[in-house]
């Protein structure tokens, strides 16, 4: 644990490493405040909130990915002494343009792809319909295996047991590219994590629960359907120890013509763990019926019964048989056999 501990250390805030990297290399030291981290997000963030006056950021160029890859490995080893760094100001800037806003732990940029020429262009610049637009997470060949590959495979699974998500790619057989649902029909959806909604710490314990996750959705006036959704997806991180599913990783968006909310699709459903590492306990991130470990069949059906939830074991029995398909296209993409079983062994059964 004391490993991933050290992992999650170096990648915490990934944005605002690279963000203050290239305000130290790119502007002598100069140090930055909040407000005006926020004038440079300007329009460019996550959602369609805006912040004004703005920050004008010169337009980048066309993107490759694997040299911003390179770029980004140099900025991660050096983030502790990051102003006498060599790195060129403009490469830098890119990453800048294009990773900030997309927050999380662990290195991601956002990026359009015209659909016509296939050009890939930074992910702020445009949100028209003449794009695909995907929030890319970024391999960058350390820890010993491939957490993208890794996510890719378990977002297959979750398709195939009936979870929705926004279409997912691989680029380059390593980086994994899911389609944005912040950016739709080349309109900004309003998008808030339950998180945000409820402002609620998503590191605090006393609020990190499946029961106020359930108990938003119903204030939300989500329907019978959406909450039977939101009940898959908690069986699915059960069964597949996705013990990361904490409140920012839950998100609602508004719908502007209803005048209502609906429940996002999925995302960041993966193994969190390092299946090279053993570990003696294993604490989830969203408790559920009061425990954090050791969840069992009884708990589960307690929060079906209190959410009336429609044949909560049919949906278990649907989601356990998702375990084959998970075995099958992990073997598909050559994930080594001593990561499918390190990640195998916190599988769980519960019908």
């Amino acid at each position: 644990i004391s490993k991933d501990t050290e992992i999650a250390k170096i990648y915490d805030l990934f944005g605002n490493i690279i963000f203050k990297t290239w305000v130290e290399t790119s502007q002598e030291n100069r140090k930055i405040g909040v407000l005006e981290q926020l004038a440079y997000v300007s329009n460019r963030g996550m959602g369609s909130l805006e912040f004004k006056p703005s920050k004008n950021i010169p337009e980048g160029t066309t993107i490759d990915i694997e040299a911003i890859s390179a770029v980004l490995k140099e900025v991660l080893a050096n983030k502790q002494d990051a102003a006498t760094v060599g790195l060129e100001s403009e490469a830098l800037l890119t990453i800048f343009k294009i990773g900030t806003s997309a927050g999380g732990a662990r290195p991601k940029i956002l990026v359009s792809e015209e659909r016509s020429t296939g050009k890939i262009i930074p992910g702020d610049v445009v949100f028209s319909e003449d794009y695909n637009h995907y929030l890319v997470k970024l391999n960058l060949d350390e820890g010993g295996y491939n957490r993208e590959l890794v996510e890719y495979c378990y977002y297959l699974t979750a398709v195939e047991v009936g979870i929705e998500m926004m279409a997912s790619k691989l680029i380059d057989g390593k980086h994994f590219a899911t389609t944005r649902f912040d950016r739709q029909n080349g309109q900004k959806k309003h998008t808030l994590t339950a998180s945000g909604m409820a402002a609620w710490d998503f590191k605090d314990p006393k609020v990190s629960t499946y029961e106020n996750l359930f108990d938003l959705a119903v204030f939300l006036k989500l329907n019978p359907k959406e909450l039977q959704e939101l009940f898959r997806r908690m069986v699915f991180n059960l069964v597949f120890c996705n013990i990361d599913d904490h409140l920012k990783n839950h998100s609602f968006i508004y719908n502007e013509t209803l005048d209502n909310w609906n429940l996002s699709p999925a995302y960041d459903i993966t193994y969190a763990l390092n299946p090279m590492l053993n570990y003696t306990h294993l604490s989830r991130a969203l408790a559920v019926n009061g425990k954090r470990a050791n969840v069992n069949l009884v708990d589960i059906l307690k929060i079906s019964d209190k959410y009336a939830i429609k044949n909560p074991e049919k949906i278990i029995k649907e989601v356990q048989n998702g375990l084959a398909f998970w075995q099958e296209k992990a073997t598909e993409l050559k994930i080594p056999a001593t990561i499918q079983n390190g990640i195998k062994k916190d599988f769980e059964l519960f019908v």
